[in-house]
């Protein structure tokens, strides 16, 4: 007997939409297997960095246009990576590295940072979104909350690092990112606020102790940071979470 649906007696309309949704899937992974490979490649797939992978499957350089006519041309098999200021502990695959000189600007481990453009973030309407507030005047502190400026910063250590002179804005999220600290010899280093607890007659920070504020990344321009200077920044204060002292990098049993 005829069965409804039926092409022939052994192959039916609905085996077919199987196989065809078969080879869509099959074809959906492979695009995105392929997509996924337009960065991070080529990559080192061991501490000793003698094993290079290129991935699979690689596929064609595609040209991005991003804001202020610049463009970026993916996957890029040329760029080598800079150097991380580190060795392996071992010569065996997989090894733990540790940071060579100053473990706190190694940029490696509790420190490391991503090589983002040195160029400020930009507004929708082309200023940078983050800003000290002597230049972002229409800004201020809320009357109930504290004002840091004037409160020493101290240390992990409990030592003094510096003084707070100023607070910066991110216009865009409303809140403030950095606290400006004066430091010895009237140098001024940003402190993310992430790392600072603000308190009335103080601010503390864990991370580094009060040494180490000489040695926090420096901006290019006074009244602006660029997203290269925040990461490194950041970095510098992850670092001391580890680094800070040797004891803090020591098994905690």
């Amino acid at each position: 007997m005829q069965t409804v649906g039926n092409i022939t007696g052994y192959v039916d309309l609905a085996q077919i939409l199987l196989y065809v949704f078969w080879i869509f899937f099959a074809g959906l992974i492979y695009y995105l297997a392929m997509e996924n490979h337009r960065e991070g490649y080529p990559m080192e797939s061991s501490s000793n960095g003698r094993v290079v992978v290129k991935g699979f499957p690689i596929p064609e350089p595609k040209t991005f246009l991003l804001e202020g006519g610049k463009s970026v041309t993916v996957p890029d098999l040329m760029r080598k990576e800079p150097a991380y200021n580190a060795v392996a502990t071992s010569p065996t695959s997989g090894a733990p590295i540790e940071p060579k000189g100053d473990a706190m600007l190694a940029a490696v481990g509790a420190g490391a940072y991503a090589s983002r453009e040195d160029v400020p973030e930009l507004t929708s309407h082309g200023q940078p979104l983050i800003q000290p507030l002597r230049v972002a005047s229409a800004y201020t502190v809320a009357e109930q909350d504290v004002d840091p400026r004037g409160l020493p910063v101290m240390g992990g250590d409990g030592k003094q690092g510096g003084m707070v002179k100023d607070i910066w804005i991110d216009s865009a999220e409303m809140m403030f990112r950095y606290l400006e600290v004066e430091i010895a010899g009237g140098k001024s280093v940003l402190l993310p606020t992430a790392f600072s607890l603000i308190r009335r007659n103080q601010v503390e920070v864990h991370s580094i102790y009060g040494r180490h504020f000489a040695a926090v990344p420096a901006l290019r321009n006074p009244d602006q940071i660029t997203k290269l200077e925040e990461e490194k920044i950041s970095a510098y204060y992850g670092g001391g979470t580890l680094y800070a002292d040797a004891k803090r990098s020591e098994p905690l049993i």
